[in-house]
């Protein structure tokens, strides 16, 4: 489980340093950065997929994504004592982003190349990757850094240097291959790789989900839910049937869920209600029907990742399913890491009353997102590698 997590000059989060728990509940007015924090965690996923350049540059490369304010905000600023101003920058510019755990922590800094006459020359570049061993970056702790082309591994008291030329858009997690004196690369890329991101469940006419498709055993939901049948009854056969049964007449009492297998191998959905003398394809489903049946396929995965992120369940969604979707929540935090992004009052204050909710309220300050109620003793020890 991740216990810390750090985002420095990303769209409007100037520098950030939060506490998380096995159920984080992120919330916060309209324009507070629920969506920056959350494209920014995103972000440092793509660290352990290959894909940080690129997907840094779909969002229109570092200069568009790069904290707008000031290097520094003081308390004057803050008081409105003094104008907030700008100046020549004293550090090199540089987009951060780590988190931390009992057992290892992580930090990547991206910047802009030097000048040049590459047509990419656009292209944000690695600048500095470092993996450590406890919840805080020490000198002391660190097992594997990288610095420009060069990556170095602690072997006992000394440093072995296991790559010289590594290129600019290539993270650590990209070349586990050559590095095999340090495992816990190839560790940590399969935990950040086990993360998964639901917020593009569609459930228009046209939506996979409303479609017959093949099925095959499907433990991982996919993130658009095109395999909702195979993965509904994969819980059935291998995972905890009870548990979804007990899920689906929680939402709608009475109700079951069925799948039926029909020639050539293709799986459809059928909802059994009481007082219907027929079950309901999924095609026939209301949004907010079918956008649960989602969730709770995806949230009873019978192969939990290391984290799962909600971004906005509780849409399409009526408030009186609300209280049954926190319970889901409430229990799949029992198997991994959660995270809601949410700006629904009903669902947050369900998911709350659960003694493990990490409740987290963003607001802005000059521009910048905040932590509400964070003081300077409230926020967890982070170091960044140097």
């Amino acid at each position: 489980m991740l216990t810390t997590l750090a985002i420095a000059n990303y769209r409007s989060i100037n520098e950030l340093v939060m506490p998380l728990g096995p159920l984080n509940v992120i919330t916060g007015a309209n324009g507070s950065g629920k969506s920056n924090l959350y494209k920014a965690l995103r972000l440092l996923a793509e660290t352990g997929r290959g894909g940080v350049i690129n997907a840094l540059a779909a969002e229109g490369g570092l200069d568009s994504t790069f904290w707008a304010g000031p290097e520094h905000i003081t308390r004057r600023m803050l008081s409105g004592e003094v104008a907030v101003e700008g100046g020549p920058r004293q550090e090199v510019k540089r987009l951060k982003m780590g988190f931390a755990g009992d057992d290892f922590g992580y930090a990547i800094s991206l910047g802009l190349p030097p000048p040049t006459r590459s047509k990419f020359a656009l292209d944000p570049q690695i600048k500095q990757e470092a993996l450590w061993a406890g919840p805080v970056c020490r000198p002391a702790s660190l097992l594997v850094q990288r610095k420009a082309a060069m990556v170095k591994a602690r072997d006992g008291r000394q440093w072995q240097v296991l790559h010289q030329h590594l290129s600019e858009f290539d993270s650590l997690f990209d070349q586990v291959g050559s590095l095999h004196g340090s495992p816990e690369v190839l560790h940590l890329r399969e935990r950040i790789r086990s993360w998964r991101f639901y917020d593009h469940f569609r459930t228009d006419p046209d939506a996979p989900a409303r479609q017959s498709r093949l099925g095959t055993r499907t433990p991982v939901l996919h993130h658009d839910g095109r395999d909702l049948a195979a993965a509904l009854q994969t819980i059935d056969e291998i995972g905890d049937l009870q548990a979804l049964n007990a899920a689906v007449s929680d939402a709608f009492p009475g109700a079951q869920v069925k799948v039926d297998a029909e020639a050539g191998g293709l799986f459809s959905l059928r909802f059994y209600q009481p007082g219907l003398l027929r079950p309901l394809s999924a095609a026939e489903l209301s949004d907010g029907t079918l956008r649960y049946l989602l969730l709770v396929a995806a949230l009873l995965t019978p192969r939990p990742p290391s984290m799962m992120v909600l971004n906005e369940p509780e849409t399409s969604l009526h408030p009186d399913l609300l209280p049954a979707l926190a319970r889901l929540i409430v229990r799949a935090s029992r198997d991994c890491q959660v995270w809601v992004v949410s700006h629904a009052p009903r669902l947050v204050a369900a998911l709350e009353q659960d003694e493990r909710c990490n409740s987290i309220q963003l607001d802005k300050a000059l521009g910048q997102t905040v932590l509400v109620g964070q003081g300077m003793l409230d926020r967890p020890m982070w170091n960044w590698p140097d």
